[in-house]
């Protein structure tokens, strides 16, 4: 019974995404291979899908469960930062284009650093709409930038990757701060 219920579909769409992480990274694995940044394109996409319906599915059927909450932000997390470091190792992203990349990377690890902490103090924040637009935003860079491995002669794919890389990383600076001030609230 128990078990049943930690397996919900929400769950499982969570765990799928936990599950694609290292075949979307084979697929990116080799650079030049269009139809294998294609196949992670799709592959990818679906994975950003599921990271919207594993939480609206959970509300909706009153299925939020602690290993959801638990699991959901780390599967983003996983995501996200493997196919950044991906992209940067084929040199999709490449240049002081990096340093958007690795503004996402820090950003992502000292929040989930503050929410841990607060969490311990019993202080929740919540995920502001700010924050779901930077999340929205770094979800289509880097679909961008998977997709303009697919099809390299469209540079404007690439420059739309690049441009929203570096709006996500600013929006990414807004959040992160935001998160900090609630957070030293509560430090002594």
């Amino acid at each position: 019974m128990r078990l049943s219920y930690m397996l919900n579909l929400p769950n499982i769409l969570t765990l799928s995404r936990i599950i694609a992480v290292p075949l979307l990274v084979w697929l990116l694995w080799f650079p030049g291979w269009k139809l294998g940044y294609l196949l992670a394109t799709g592959l990818y996409a679906l994975m950003a899908i599921t990271d919207y319906f594993d939480g609206y599915l959970a509300r909706t059927q009153g299925t939020v469960s602690k290993l959801g909450i638990f699991l959901d932000p780390i599967a983003d997390k996983i995501m996200v930062a493997s196919v950044i470091l991906i992209l940067c190792a084929t040199q999709d992203i490449q240049g002081y284009h990096v340093i958007a990349a690795l503004i996402i990377l820090l950003r992502e690890i000292a929040v989930s650093g503050l929410r841990e902490f607060l969490a311990g103090l019993q202080v929740s924040v919540p995920v502001s709409q700010l924050a779901k637009w930077k999340t929205t935003l770094q979800l289509v860079a880097l679909g961008a930038l998977i997709l303009a491995g697919g099809f390299p002669e469209q540079d404007w794919i690439q420059t739309t990757g690049i441009g929203a890389l570096w709006a996500a990383a600013l929006i990414t600076v807004i959040t992160g701060w935001d998160y900090l001030r609630v957070g030293l609230k509560h430090m002594d």
